[in-house]
């Protein structure tokens, strides 16, 4: 006899030697036996094939960024809200302030709060003492409605509310779409992205590293960049690099630029000749080491690169040319330098203020058969992170390009 509940599913019987193997199976009844090819493994349509994997990484990886970003926000609102609310709410009301703080309108979402915090105490899901309170709890949109409940507490902090809440309208789309784990568009990540950066110096989170106004600080290198040493960015060609990072971007306001490679076309054919003038005048020294174009490296570059003869050296020399026009027309041309080298060019590098901790470099293998314009493309942070080696602080890229570019200056030759 097969018990039976109400909308229950009856399984057929197996045979005595073969247990759930019978092949006398009423009409209806449901089969648990799993599809299986000639090798064992699982059916062809249960499988992913590349492009499905292809497919959730690009959904896992969007999904992981997004997630950091509403998880800075989120503390971040967390912890102005406390600051804020507990010194009013909490001498009254003690451990209870936060349900004081949510009022009447706020009964019921602060009360479920309170009943999840009671089962993970049961559970054991809490692993640190300080979620211990019913404000870590709280979702982003209860801690938004905290604060717009007492905005006239937290006005004196913030410039416009409406700016907040615009910011905080915009990371909703993407905090539904991560917490059920939909797809993410990249167009929605950027937004979400610059929402959260926005909202996060809004809220006087912003991050104090100084090269941040010229490159600014993503969430992941912030939090998992000493994994990579210095290196904040890498592009596979220049053009890429320059869709993101323009040459204004990069050089534009700089105190101090050292350049050192072939010709120097992300430079030269990237900033004008005005503008470079105007960089100088306003106090930037620029020190530009270029390739001699007479040299026999250049003779081998060219046969490298399958280039005419003399093709390359001409290039260079209108580069050099170029920058000494701009060096005549400035005050003190004593503050913008060139010279040449005639070692094997073996990278370059375009390093920003970067005698201080505030610099920002773009390096470039010389490839031997890719001009630089294809070559791959670091991006390198001065002074922010520090590289953990067994619990040993070691210095990053920047530095090692940076001596390398003294060690080639010291060597090379004046321009009149």
């Amino acid at each position: 006899m097969h018990g039976v509940g109400s909308g229950g599913l009856e399984l057929p019987p197996g045979d005595e030697g073969h247990e759930g193997n019978s092949t006398d199976v009423p009409p209806g009844a449901v089969s648990l036996a799993r599809p299986m090819d000639a090798t064992g493994s699982i059916g062809p349509e249960l499988e992913w094939d590349a492009d499905a994997w292809l497919e959730v990484r690009t959904r896992a990886q969007r999904a992981g960024r997004a997630y950091i970003w509403l998880n800075l926000v989120e503390q971040r609102m967390r912890t102005v809200v406390a600051a804020v609310l507990r010194p009013i709410y909490e001498p009254v009301h003690g451990d209870e302030w936060v349900v004081a703080a949510a009022g009447p309108a706020g009964q019921e979402w602060v009360q479920r709060a309170v009943a999840v915090r009671e089962v993970s105490r049961r559970k054991g899901y809490l692993l640190d003492p300080a979620d211990d309170n019913v404000l870590s709890f709280l979702t982003l949109p209860q801690l938004r409605e905290l604060m717009v409940q007492h905005w006239p507490c937290f006005e004196p902090y913030f410039d416009e509310r409406r700016d907040v809440e615009l910011a905080l309208d915009e990371l909703e789309v993407t905090r539904n779409v991560v917490s059920r784990n939909r797809a993410l568009s990249g167009a929605v990540l950027d937004q979400a992205e610059r929402a959260s950066a926005r909202l996060l110096e809004m809220l006087g989170a912003g991050g104090d590293v100084p090269s941040a106004r010229r490159l600014p600080v993503d969430a992941v290198e912030d939090l998992v960049g000493d994994r990579y040493a210095d290196v904040v960015a890498v592009h596979p060609d220049r053009v890429r690099l320059m869709r993101q990072f323009p040459a204004e971007d990069l050089f534009g306001g700089a105190r101090r630029l050292d350049a050192i490679g072939i010709g120097l076309n992300l430079l030269v054919q990237n900033f004008s000749g005005r503008r470079l003038i105007r960089l100088a005048e306003s106090g930037c020294r620029v020190r530009l080491l270029f390739l001699n174009p007479a040299s026999s490296a250049v003779k081998r570059r060219e046969r490298e690169l399958g280039m005419k003869r003399g093709e390359l050296g001409r290039s260079v020399e209108m580069n050099i040319l170029h920058m000494r026009r701009v060096r005549s027309r400035l005050r003190d041309p004593g503050a913008f330098e060139i010279q040449v080298y005639d070692d094997t060019p073996r990278f370059s590098a375009y390093l920003v203020d970067g005698d201080g901790a505030d610099g920002v470099g773009i390096v470039q293998s010389y490839l031997r058969g890719a001009r630089g314009m294809e070559s791959p493309v670091l991006v390198l942070r001065n002074g922010n992170k520090v590289v953990k080696s067994d619990d040993v602080g070691e210095a990053g890229l920047f530095p090692t390009y940076r001596e390398e570019f003294e060690t080639a200056w010291v060597d090379s030759r004046p321009v009149s």
